[in-house]
């Protein structure tokens, strides 16, 4: 079964012994077949995610709610459950800052139809970006103060109210807590611009102008609770000219940014992605579906393996026979 057909069950709470016994317990009594668990701990903070076959489960969606719902009060965390039917129609909220080159394009596919979801909310830390999303006819939020910090509760409370099953970081120049990753892992998407694991953090522009690299890059990739460290899905590079200013190469990479972004997105939502030990790959059969005479990949095109000699290698190398023989 695709990720996509698995109902997901998330725990997210205080860390405390006996949590995923309860949660599996209940599970196995009513039928439910477990295909994948992950549980991670961060400054006290337990999460859990489980993807799991409820096809043949005793009961009916209204119960296995209801029974965990009562099973999260009980031990003090909050469970989500999501079926396959509740992510047939995808609703993705975007999250800014001040930049609105990342926001634009994604409306812009929306509005073409090039998108297989629907662009729910835009929520900012800064109102900067209202105007875009009002011109698109999107709902805005501003969860920032005067300083652009966000209340998380605020955007947690925007993210359960308009149903979103996908964050997109479009330049979201604010780091996510634990609080929010761990109810969202899996289903956060951020654009860096960098060639990851290269220059994480901020002015990462500024850190490849200084450290005086010749082919700079953006990144888009699954969000985790490690700053820039997630799952990359995509890659775009471009040169950097002789003497390049700082501004000039933010120019050339913001175009790309949009673009790897969306990249990613559509990916996700076409279920063309897994996740394997911190690594994404493409699905099987992915990029025979998607028709592309040349073959669908992660990363650059086919035009760059034209452009990539293969000659020589050690494998090119005859060894001389043992002077013994």
């Amino acid at each position: 079964m695709s990720q996509r057909e698995l109902t997901e069950i998330t725990v997210v709470g205080d860390d405390d012994t006996g949590l995923v016994a309860r949660v599996t317990t209940l599970l196995f009594e009513r039928g439910i077949n477990i295909e994948d668990l992950d549980q991670a701990v961060r400054d006290d903070l337990f999460r859990m995610t489980m993807r799991v076959d409820a096809r043949g489960m005793d009961g009916s969606k209204a119960d296995l709610r209801a029974d965990l719902d009562e099973l999260g009060a009980d031990l003090g965390v909050d469970v989500n459950v999501r079926f396959p039917a509740d992510r047939e129609t995808r609703r993705i909220a975007v999250l800014v800052t001040k930049e609105s080159h990342c926001l634009r394009r994604l409306c812009e596919a929306e509005a073409d139809g090039d998108l297989d979801a629907e662009i729910a909310v835009v929520i900012g830390n800064h109102p900067d970006l209202q105007p875009v999303a009002t011109e698109y006819g999107i709902p805005f939020h501003d969860v920032g103060d005067a300083e652009g910090n966000p209340d998380e509760d605020e955007l947690l409370d925007l993210l359960a109210e308009y149903d979103a099953d996908l964050v997109a970081l479009a330049r979201y120049m604010r780091i996510l807590g634990p609080n929010v990753v761990f109810r969202y892992e899996g289903r956060i998407i951020n654009v860096h611009p960098s060639l990851l694991p290269a220059f994480p953090g901020a002015k990462a522009y500024r850190q490849a102008k200084e450290a005086g690299v010749r082919i700079a890059g953006v990144t888009a990739h699954y969000v985790t609770t490690d700053l820039d460290q997630g799952p990359i899905v995509a890659q775009r590079a471009f040169d950097v000219p002789d003497g390049a200013s700082v501004e000039t190469i933010k120019e050339r990479g913001q175009p790309l940014e949009a673009e790897v972004l969306l990249e990613a997105v559509r990916l996700h939502l076409a279920d063309d992605l897994t996740i394997h030990r911190g690594r994404t790959e493409l699905r099987e059969n992915a990029a025979e579906e998607r028709e592309d005479e040349d073959g669908y990949r992660l990363g650059m095109g086919p035009e760059l393996d034209r452009l990539t000699p293969d000659e020589p290698t050690d494998e090119s190398v005859v060894t001389p026979p043992n002077a013994d023989d």
